[in-house]
C-alpha cells in the first residue's frame, strides 16, 4: 500500500471536517436578520470616523525583530541539546561550533544593519523632545 494514500486521506479528512461542521451549522442555526447585526460594530457603539488609523512603523519593526530573534532561540535550543552528545560521539569542536557561530554571526550582522538604519531607534514624541530641551535649559 502506498504511504501517500494515508497523507491524502488525512488531507481530505482535515478539510472535510471543518467544511462539514460549517455546512451543518449553516443549516441548523436560526436566522434572525436585524439592522444591528449588519452594522460594523455589534456592541452597540456607533462608528465614528474612519477605520484607518496610522500606527507608528516602529511597532512593526520591533515586532519583526522580535520574531527573528524568537525564531533564533527556537533554532539554537536543539543545537544546545545535541552539542555535548555530538562531541562525545567524536565530532570535532569546529564541526559542532562553527555552523552555530555562522548562524549567530549572520543574525548579529543583521542586527547591526538594522541598528545603523534606525530600525531599533524609537522615535520620540514632540512633547518628549520639548520637555527634554526645557530641562536642559
Amino acid at each position: 500500500m502506498n504511504p501517500w494514500i494515508a497523507v491524502g486521506a488525512l488531507g481530505v479528512v482535515s478539510v472535510g471536517i471543518p467544511l462539514g461542521m460549517m455546512a451543518v451549522s449553516a443549516l441548523l442555526r436560526p436566522s434572525v436578520p436585524e439592522q444591528g447585526k449588519s452594522a460594523i460594530y455589534e456592541s452597540g457603539e456607533i462608528p465614528t470616523g474612519t477605520a484607518r488609523i496610522q500606527f507608528n512603523i516602529q511597532y512593526y519593526m520591533v515586532a519583526l525583530l522580535f520574531v527573528v530573534f524568537d525564531i533564533e532561540t527556537v533554532l539554537i535550543f536543539p543545537w544546545t541539546v545535541i552539542y555535548r552528545s555530538a562531541l562525545e560521539q567524536g565530532a570535532s569542536l569546529s564541526q559542532v561550533l562553527l555552523p552555530m557561530l555562522v548562524f549567530v554571526g549572520i543574525l548579529v550582522v543583521g542586527l547591526v544593519w538594522a541598528w545603523r538604519n534606525g530600525a531599533v531607534k524609537w522615535v520620540a514624541s514632540p512633547l518628549a523632545e520639548r520637555r527634554k530641551t526645557e530641562r536642559q535649559t
